[in-house]
């Protein structure tokens, strides 16, 4: 039983840790007015017929905090890759030479910093939420365990642990979120 219980909590510990990396994940696609790569992450490119990653097609980089240069692999890409970005809705027009693609980064409005504000809070509120529904399983889990044997003592001590691992996790989450509120709102 005891060996059930510390395998509960490892399960506890790593799901929760996925939650906070899905936030770092998404915290990184919000842009805070300056040109990130990872604002491209997840758009998918339709490469002669199959979807694929942006980065798979195409070399990213910065040459400036306020620019994003996409260079196709292959010159035929570079359409397919413009409306990719285009359908993607990253709050930036791409612009299209011929050769490369350039994302200009707009400097932020105060409107628009607040409704990142809010965007990264939500973001923040649904990581805690995720964290919280590991403790519940967690739980009851355990409550499930002292039903069929285990000692209370031993349950309690687990509800416990549980606990200060919500704690410490939803303390991450906080961080987090705060770190990228003051990245928004840095002029």
């Amino acid at each position: 039983m005891e060996e059930e219980l510390s395998l509960l909590l490892s399960m506890t510990s790593e799901g929760m840790e996925a939650s906070l990396k899905h936030l770092e994940t998404e915290l990184a696609k919000i842009r805070a007015g300056k040109a990130n790569t990872h604002i491209l992450d997840g758009i998918m490119v339709d490469y002669y017929g199959i979807p694929t990653p942006i980065n798979q097609v195409a070399n990213i980089n910065t040459p400036d905090p306020k620019m994003l240069v996409v260079q196709p692999w292959e010159k035929n890409m570079i359409d397919p890759i413009e409306k990719a970005i285009m359908k993607a809705n990253v709050g930036i027009t791409p612009a299209n030479d011929g050769e490369i693609i350039r994302l200009n980064f707009p400097p932020l409005t105060e409107e628009r910093r607040a409704n990142l504000t809010k965007q990264v809070k939500s973001e923040g509120e649904q990581a805690k939420v995720a964290i919280r529904n590991q403790r519940r399983d967690a739980n009851e889990e355990v409550k499930k365990m002292v039903k069929d044997g285990l000692a209370e003592d031993l349950g309690k001590k687990a509800e416990t642990e549980i606990q200060q691992l919500t704690d410490k996790f939803i303390k991450k989450v906080d961080e987090l979120v705060d770190k990228k509120d003051q990245e928004i709102m840095t002029i």
